[in-house]
């Protein structure tokens, strides 16, 4: 049997032909002509969907539908009317019904609100099935050809997509076979960033888009012109910003959506205060020998991201009045809600949103995060969930109340490692796991993007014979001692600093008022 039906009208009996039709289908049709009947036979059976004629003697079908709704609140309701008044209209759509029909209907209209209804998710899961294996292929032949960086932008763009489209249906094969194509999209993604990643520092016309020259390029021609709204949101992947995008897509157009690329290594050190100050790391440290915090200093290293920016937006004559706000926590998300007015003054505010602090309650580890989000589509969840309770929701709305232009970005996104790669150096070695910067270390050369002079990739040189070695993919690098014991608590958990698809391409939108 394809489903069991409760359908209740006044003119039943005129109906017959339409319940034959259905049954012919495989359906089982329980017919009544009157809304008394109706909440009675849907209290005592489970219906897959019910059809509720609006007019009809004694209870309406709109007072059927509201005392079906109490007791049975997940059973589609279909509203059947001869009316078009509005109001009509608002109160049954009020009331959460599944379909609203006019008037004479056919069968083929009830059969495709059932079909609408009830199959689906399975029509569904049968069309992005079968586009996805058409789109398999075609991606499949782009991997195995040369592709430039933009290209490999798109790429990840479509990965993305299917990855979000399948994941909304209940058929996992297909699955798993796009997670088997992104992993070899990754291993490909890295090879090609070994191989061009220091020529496009060294002036290559074939460079993309790189963080350290966005503020030049993309940000700096909205300066002045009208208010704008910078927003750099700690370790926003693109998957993250393509769940987001409907959010903010009640408040904003999206006039420009683009994938750039994140610097090596792709951390906050490193790529955030690139991106402030318009400048490769390296470049920095001369410019500003003591606001730059090399790997051996003490303390924060993104500490004069304002001083950075400052001297940025005067090199690129912005004389314009500017803000910038770096949120960590809670209250301080909400303060700046708070002072909301203080910011419309300016001409352009820069925030940084730190997501994971706040994500995990301002906590260095990711143990909470490890724990709520088991998986990406988990943590995708969790990044919609944190928004829309985030004082940053609250701001952004207000920042599409007064008109103005947002624009937003991230330094690096990130990616869940998986295998654990051994590597031996000094003892006051950096710690982040996907990236090592230092001399006298010991790994696996197959398993590493070794740069030997830092200077080739615009790096701070730090002492004789340092070196910057990077993993790839989902790998993470653990020291030998203790060694089970930190790939038991670093596994599945997600990280940044490497090379990966999930952590050098990330987004840029550019949102204009609706």
């Amino acid at each position: 049997m394809q489903g069991k039906i409760l359908w209740a009208d006044d003119e039943i009996e005129l109906l017959k032909p339409h319940i034959l039709f259905l049954e012919g289908k495989g359906y089982h049709v329980d017919a009544v002509n009157n809304g008394a009947d109706a909440v009675e036979k849907s209290n005592d059976n489970q219906y897959d969907i019910i059809f509720l004629d609006e007019n009809m003697p004694g209870i309406s079908g709109l007072e059927a539908l509201a005392r079906i709704k109490e007791a049975k609140p997940f059973v589609p309701v279909v509203m059947i009317t001869k009316s078009e008044e509005e109001h009509i209209m608002e109160e049954a759509i009020g009331s959460k019904i599944a379909d609203y029909l006019i008037k004479p209907v056919n069968p083929n209209q009830i059969l495709l609100s059932i079909k609408k209804n009830l199959d689906q998710g399975k029509l569904v899961s049968q069309r992005t099935n079968s586009n996805y294996q058409q789109e398999f292929r075609q991606l499949g032949m782009q991997l195995n050809g040369r592709m430039d960086a933009e290209e490999w932008a798109d790429l990840y763009a479509k990965l993305v997509f299917w990855e979000l489209e399948l994941e909304k249906i209940e058929d996992k094969g297909m699955k798993e076979i796009l997670e088997m194509q992104k992993k070899e999209a990754n291993q490909l993604f890295a090879r090609f960033i070994q191989d061009n990643y220091i020529d496009w520092l060294g002036g290559d016309e074939d460079a993309p888009q790189l963080i350290h020259t966005l503020m030049k390029d993309r940000i700096a021609p909205y300066i002045g012109k009208e208010k704008t709204f910078v927003l750099v949101i700690d370790n926003l992947r693109f998957d993250q910003w393509k769940v987001l995008e409907p959010i903010f897509s009640k408040y904003f157009t999206t006039e420009s959506e683009k994938i750039v690329y994140s610097i090596l290594p792709t951390a906050t050190h490193y790529a955030r205060n690139a991106f402030f100050a318009g400048l490769m790391p390296s470049e920095i440290e001369k410019r500003f020998p003591t606001l730059w915090k090399s790997e051996e200093d003490e303390g924060g290293k993104n500490m004069h991201e304002k001083e950075f920016l400052d001297a940025n937006l005067k090199r690129l004559g912005k004389n314009v009045k500017w803000s910038y706000n770096k949120i960590t926590n809670l209250d301080a998300g909400k303060r700046l809600a708070d002072n909301f007015s203080q910011l419309k003054e300016n001409d352009a505010n820069f925030i940084v949103y730190n997501f994971v602090d706040m994500l995990s309650h301002a906590r260095t580890e990711m143990e909470m995060i490890k724990e709520l989000a088991d998986d990406e589509a988990a943590y995708r969840s969790l990044t919609v969930s944190w928004f829309e309770h985030s004082p940053l929701h609250d701001i952004v709305k207000k920042i599409a109340d007064i008109g103005a232009r947002l624009i937003i970005t991230t330094d690096h996104g990130t990616v869940k490692v998986t295998n654990p790669v051994k590597i031996v150096g000094e003892r006051n070695l950096n710690s982040n796991l996907r990236y090592k910067a230092g001399r006298n270390m010991s790994y696996n050369a197959k398993e590493v993007f070794r740069i030997s002079n830092p200077q080739d990739a615009f790096l701070p040189k730090m002492k004789m014979s340092a070196e910057y070695v990077f993993v790839r993919e989902n790998d993470f690098f653990v020291y030998p001692n203790n060694y089970n014991h930190f790939v038991n608590y670093y596994g599945d958990t997600f990280q940044h600093g490497g090379i990966s698809l999930e952590e050098i391409l990330i987004p840029f939108i550019v949102l204009g008022k609706r």
